[in-house]
């Protein structure tokens, strides 16, 4: 989720990083890197059987979240409780992207009847006072008389990074919500890119995550820490290094 526009902030008004800022920071680019190779040759091949290829790999990225992203909008539709087929995002997509949204959103309701899904909160903006950090989760779901936390992704696969969000996201409810803990687990609800289908991951805990994240956490700190450093040399520096070039340009 977007971080909100003033930011997260602590009860005494400190400014702290998000999650998606936090693990961005070090997140790697390969899976971007491989979509973009593999989408290439894709439509590099398209080209030599006659067909039209886009015109860049921007407008192939552009579709494929678009369909995802519209069939993300019919799930907050429906939990709304309104007509996910009048998502504003839905109606904007061609009739060819719109039968790939649908399909995907009705895979997601099948899921959800069968697991008795029932969304209890959602998009909450919560602050960590002990670790200093702020997120938004997507929702909080109950299955089987158990709180979960459920998450939205529109990918082809699911990510490390992914992982570290939802043990972060748990983090921040179990804090600000000690006597309603997450003990259903997480659930990841992922609609894909290319065939936008549907495709659901559990994960019962998350232990491991939760330790990379306070890794990444200490490490966005130290990263602050010498970025300053880093800025405040450059300033020091500049008059020095101009000083130096000035004589040995008149030495010249």
């Amino acid at each position: 989720m977007a971080t909100p526009k003033q930011g997260y902030r602590l009860a005494d008004g400190t400014r702290v990083p998000s999650v998606t800022t936090i693990i961005s920071r070090f997140k790697d680019s390969g899976a971007l890197m491989k979509w973009a190779y593999t989408t290439g040759r894709e439509h590099g091949f398209t080209e030599g059987r006659g067909g039209i290829a886009p015109t860049s790999l921007y407008e192939v990225s552009g579709k494929a979240a678009d369909i995802g992203t519209a069939a993300h909008s019919m799930v907050e539709e429906r939990i709304k409780r309104g007509n996910p087929y009048e998502a504003e995002t839905y109606l904007s997509l061609s009739d060819e992207s719109r039968s790939k949204a649908a399909n995907a959103f009705r895979m997601y309701e099948e899921w959800a009847a069968q697991s008795s899904l029932v969304i209890v909160d959602q998009e909450m903006q919560l602050v960590s006072e002990k670790y200093r950090y702020g997120g938004t989760p997507d929702a909080i779901g109950e299955i089987g008389g158990k709180l979960c936390l459920v998450d939205w992704k529109t990918s082809n696969g699911v990510y490390s990074d992914y992982l570290l969000q939802l043990a972060a996201y748990r983090q921040l409810w179990d804090e600000n919500n000690p006597d309603r803990p997450l003990t259903g687990g997480s659930h990841l609800c992922r609609f894909a890119k290319e065939f936008c289908d549907f495709a659901h991951h559990y994960y019962a805990e998350l232990d491991d995550a939760w330790t990379m994240f306070e890794l990444l956490l200490k490490a966005y700190r130290l990263d602050q820490v010498l970025r300053k450093r880093a800025v405040a040399w450059m300033y020091r520096a500049k008059p020095v290094r101009w000083a130096v070039a000035k004589r040995t340009f008149r030495c010249s």
